[in-house]
C-alpha cells in the first residue's frame, strides 16, 4: 500500500467518523435511547462496572446491513 491510498484511506475514514459522531449526537437530542434499549445489561460490582448493550448492537447491525445491501443493489 502506497503512501497516497493509505492518506486517502485516513481521511475518508474521518470523513465518516465525524458523520457518524454526529448522527450520534442528533439521536441524543432526538431522544432516541441508543444504549438503554430492553436487551442492554448494565451489571455495577464492588470494585467495576459492566456494560454490554447487546440490543444496541442488534438494532444497529441490522441497519447498517440493510444500509449496505440497498447502496450494494443501487451501484450495480
Amino acid at each position: 500500500m502506497n503512501l497516497t491510498s493509505f492518506g486517502k484511506f485516513l481521511v475518508f475514514s474521518g470523513i465518516l467518523l465525524t458523520l457518524l459522531g454526529g448522527l450520534l449526537l442528533l439521536a441524543a437530542k432526538a431522544g432516541i435511547p441508543l444504549g438503554r434499549l430492553p436487551g442492554d445489561f448494565s451489571f455495577r460490582g464492588k470494585h467495576f462496572f459492566l456494560f454490554a448493550p447487546i440490543g444496541t448492537m442488534i438494532l444497529v447491525s441490522l441497519v447498517l446491513t440493510i444500509l449496505v445491501n440497498l447502496f450494494l443493489r443501487w451501484s450495480k
